[in-house]
């Protein structure tokens, strides 16, 4: 990242823009500056509140990992290889690893891509939120704009589940298709001449691609999420971004605003838009293995934490778009959160693209927030290498 955004101003080669933002090296910079890229709503968070984490006398610095072709690396060389911006580990409550690189800092918001899909997926549990959003309610009721597409029939569930059947390249690489409409409809690439001015909701409302049945195999479509976050506006008549603010993210204590990008018309992009401190991730994943409740205050239920571990369909994974990276893992995928059932006990994890992750280990009260900045969208080496790692830290708190 050398060079880069450095220079009053900086040279064109070395500036982050519109068109290069999540390309290396610019987006090791970029990923923890995206406000300054893109527009977006804030967050708030209560800075009487806050929730503090104490340090824990253990540490993680002897934990060490053996890669698929035969080398031990060292936690450091862990991260160095997996490009992490920002990591926080908590052990029952207490932080036994800290780490910032590429100019992080602790307060700074890092963009959380996909994990900001499970952040909807704890909103979709809580009370206030639920009682007008009934999983098995056809998405069409609340947005009636986009029955008439191929939304026509799915339900919150399917979209909560990665279940809808709709024929949707997610093919981050890609230079062409829907998904290049998608990203200038929701302001994260550069328009171009000739090119419609819609937005996220426009781009919905008009999406035409084939389906499938609904409710078969795990089917990673991001749009359906941006889909649920207009039905939660719609529902609670009122913005994401205050929404998840007062129902979320003030009462798990969190120390900073986080914020969220919004495209020209102010939709919120919850497929994976979120950007948050490293400290305040970890923070919700603290609030998960303490059953939802945080001071007294049940956040989540209990009961829908508990369905994110038992509820998925191992059948419906073991199909889908995304077994390929994470190969033998007896897995599932529910209310946009992963879990591996594996023998240490199941694992509950939030994965975006580019290495952004939050683990949570209930039974062992271990909480893993890693953000980092690979150049590869999904990096299957990469992957593995963080899931050995996890693997071993959990061995070791074991």
């Amino acid at each position: 990242m050398a060079g880069v955004m450095e220079g009053f101003p900086p040279s064109p080669d070395n500036l982050v823009t519109l068109a290069n933002w999540r390309t290396a090296p610019y987006c090791a910079w970029a990923f923890h500056h995206v406000r300054e890229i893109l527009p977006t709503a804030e967050i708030a968070h209560d800075p009487s509140g806050v929730r503090a984490l104490a340090r824990g006398e253990g540490t993680l610095e002897r934990v060490s990992v053996v890669t698929a072709d035969g080398r031990r690396l060292s936690q450091a060389q862990v991260l160095q290889e997996t490009d992490t911006d920002g990591l926080v580990v908590l052990h029952k409550g207490r932080v036994i690893a800290e780490h910032y690189a590429n100019g992080m800092t602790a307060p700074a918001p890092h963009i959380l891509m996909s994990v900001s899909k499970s952040m909807l997926g704890l909103l979709a549990g809580v009370p206030e939120v639920r009682k007008v959003l009934d999983p098995e309610r056809p998405v069409t009721d609340l947005v009636p704009e986009v029955g008439n597409g191929p939304y026509a029939g799915i339900s919150i569930r399917h979209l909560l589940d990665m279940r809808a059947g709709l024929h949707y390249d997610e093919n981050y690489l890609t230079t062409s298709g829907p998904i290049i409409a998608y990203r200038k409809a929701m302001g994260w690439n550069p328009m171009q001449p000739g090119d419609p001015h819609t937005d996220t909701r426009g781009f919905l409302a008009t999406l035409d691609v084939p389906t499938d049945a609904h409710g078969g195999r795990m089917n990673y479509v991001s749009p359906g999420t941006d889909l649920l976050g207009w039905a939660i506006e719609r529902a609670m008549s009122r913005r994401y971004a205050d929404v998840f603010s007062d129902l979320i993210w003030k009462p798990i204590g969190a120390a900073w605003p986080a914020s969220i990008t919004v495209d020209r018309g102010g939709t919120p992009r919850t497929a994976g838009g979120m950007n948050v401190a490293t400290a305040d991730l970890a923070r919700v994943g603290l609030m998960m293995t303490e059953g939802g409740a945080v001071g007294g205050r049940q956040v989540v239920p209990e009961a829908w934490i508990h369905d994110l571990e038992t509820g998925g369909d191992r059948a419906a994974w073991d199909s889908g778009t995304l077994a390929e990276y994470y190969p033998g893992a007896p897995m599932a995928y529910r209310a946009k959160w992963y879990v591996d059932r594996g023998p240490l006990g199941p694992l509950l994890f939030g994965m975006g693209i580019h290495g952004q992750n939050l683990f949570v280990d209930r039974r062992l009260g271990l909480v893993i927030a890693k953000v980092s900045s690979q150049a590869v969208p999904l990096d299957k080496a990469r992957m593995a290498l963080t899931m050995r790692w996890v693997d071993a830290v959990r061995a070791h708190v074991a």
